[in-house]
């Protein structure tokens, strides 16, 4: 058993992550308030839109596994990388042409481009406020941000010179996704003043759990249905994006002809199959980790949400 443990019952913490969860929703709101009209709507707008909320999630949960309690502490820091993530999605709808998010019309569907990249930017800065008193933890979500343009970046680059490769794969959802999810486990772990050990475990517990949510969420995107996912699907196909589109041969340039091509290969093949395993075993190599810290609720909701990444539909 390590040397730490949580002060409080099971009962204390549930209620702890609950609280953390609606003080995060709260300081979102709160710092996206705007005097300009359009920042202001459109922001409430994504954010009233709802979402996972994986990430505020993850990084509640790490604080309250590592031996944290006071959730009020790290609200802000959850709500902004929660708004990291959201201000790229906003700024994904107007890449790729999105018209659905979270279920509703998007940003970009509403108020168009323009309107749709500033408010992009808008929620981006916004994290600079929220983090304004938070010292060093600055760095681990400066490096999340950082990873995330580069992901992006790389992304455009293989798709534009037919370098979408496994390994340049692995690399974009590494840097764009798994990145953030990374920075919000070693930001849980550290506002609770927990060992060097333990927040190099919740990272890493992060970071695998993050690379099984995006390849999931590219399974998703050839399988399900666009009001059950909550966004426009087949995206990534279409641009050539997502693990689907990996060392393809088709040489279709119709979009709707390549997605169509790219599913009935998939569907009657076992590369499906393939990344699901591979999400799969992340997610037992993420939980597999967190064996360093002591038993309480909040490792066990850390276990189910691993789990939950892998059996979701949405």
């Amino acid at each position: 058993m390590q040397e730490f443990k949580s002060s409080v019952t099971e009962a204390e913490q549930q209620d702890l992550i609950t609280q953390g969860l609606s003080f995060a929703e709260e300081a979102m709101l709160n710092v996206v308030s705007s005097d300009v009209i359009v920042l202001n709507d459109a922001s409430k707008h994504i954010l009233e839109a709802g979402g996972k909320r994986v990430r505020p999630r993850l990084l509640i949960l790490a604080y309250l596994a590592a031996g944290g309690t006071d959730v009020k502490h790290i609200a802000k820091p959850a709500a902004a990388v929660e708004l990291m993530h959201t201000a790229s999605v906003v700024h994904d709808d107007i890449n790729d042409h999105g018209i659905v998010r979270r279920g509703r019309p998007s940003v970009n569907a509403i108020w168009g481009r323009t309107f749709a990249l500033l408010t992009g930017d808008f929620l981006f800065t916004t994290v600079y406020q929220l983090m304004a008193a938070y010292g060093e933890l600055n760095q681990d979500l400066a490096d999340a941000a950082t990873g995330l343009v580069e992901g992006e970046t790389l992304q455009a680059w293989a798709v534009k010179n037919s370098e979408f490769t496994s390994e340049n794969y692995m690399r974009i959802i590494a840097l764009k996704t798994a990145a953030l999810f990374k920075a919000a486990g070693m930001m849980g772990a550290k506002l609770a003043n927990a060992r060097e050990d333990v927040v190099e475990a919740l990272g890493n517990y992060a970071y695998n759990v993050g690379l099984a949510f995006q390849i999931i969420d590219d399974i998703l995107d050839i399988i399900g249905d666009e009001a059950t996912l909550g966004k426009t699907s087949g995206i990534d196909i279409e641009q050539g994006r997502g693990f689907a589109s990996v060392e393809t041969d088709d040489d279709t340039e119709n979009p709707d002809e390549l997605m169509d091509s790219i599913k009935r290969k998939l569907l009657g093949g076992n590369r499906l199959d393939k990344a699901r395993q591979q999400a799969e075993m992340l997610v037992q190599i993420a939980v597999s980790g967190l064996d360093i810290l002591p038993d309480s609720l909040a490792k066990a909701e850390l276990i189910d949400l691993a789990n939950k990444v892998i059996n979701r539909d949405h």
